[in-house]
């Protein structure tokens, strides 16, 4: 985090900061927000901070720990499985509606995204394929050329880029992933709606089945 200016309030500015900080990977889930060190890394008092912790623990990004402090909240199972659920929906339709309305611009660069996925998968570069998978599918929902399916995908974007990050820390190979991104990536160039629609679903669903086995295998 940096140090920070601008006109807006504060405690905003401090929520913003915080909140990238979280969506970004660089604080993680369970880590303790020291309001001491926040309130020097952005070059400002305690106060603002303060009130920056106070709404993100109402928005859940934050949990408070009585006589312990503010810590990053951790996505819960059911919180995973209930954003998988929407995304099964949501991605299978703006997949086959790309397939139906997909310009020859957003083809370029959804196969320059597969490209690009596809050498980040060999060098394992995880922070890079978080990114390429976000801009992935945010290139599908803006080919789909549906504003409301769009309106509603950017309410949910948080939720959905929290448990990205879950997700890709506890992969430890993505070949799989850029297979599935590849099937729908061909589908979706080819016009094929139905083709695009079922290999959408097929790849959250195996994101869902791959959380359970790990649920399960841990307990």
């Amino acid at each position: 985090m940096n140090s920070i200016n601008g006109y807006k309030p504060l405690g905003n500015i401090v929520y913003e900061s915080l909140k990238e900080s979280i969506l970004n990977g660089s604080l993680k889930p369970g880590e303790k927000l020291m309001e001491s060190r926040i309130a020097e890394d952005l070059g400002v008092s305690r106060t603002p901070v303060r009130e920056a912790i106070r709404k993100l623990e109402k928005e859940k990004y934050v949990k408070m720990i009585p006589r312990k402090g503010a810590y990053v909240e951790d996505l819960t199972m059911e919180d995973i499985l209930e954003v998988l659920e929407i995304r099964i929906v949501l991605e299978g339709l703006a997949s086959k509606l790309a397939a139906r309305n997909i310009s020859d611009e957003m083809k370029d660069r959804i196969q320059k995204n597969i490209e690009s996925f596809d050498n980040a998968s060999s060098e394992l570069d995880r922070k890079e394929l978080i990114s390429l998978d976000e801009k992935f599918h945010h290139i599908i929902y803006q080919s789909s050329g549906n504003k409301k399916l769009n309106e509603i995908v950017r309410e949910l974007q948080d939720q959905f880029q929290r448990f990205r990050l879950s997700y890709f820390n506890e992969l430890s190979s993505y070949m799989k992933l850029a297979n599935s991104h590849n099937k729908l990536y061909q589908a979706i160039i080819d016009g094929d709606e139905e083709a695009a629609e079922k290999y959408a679903k097929e790849h959250i669903e195996e994101i869902r089945d791959n959380i359970i086995s790990w649920k399960t295998s841990n307990e």
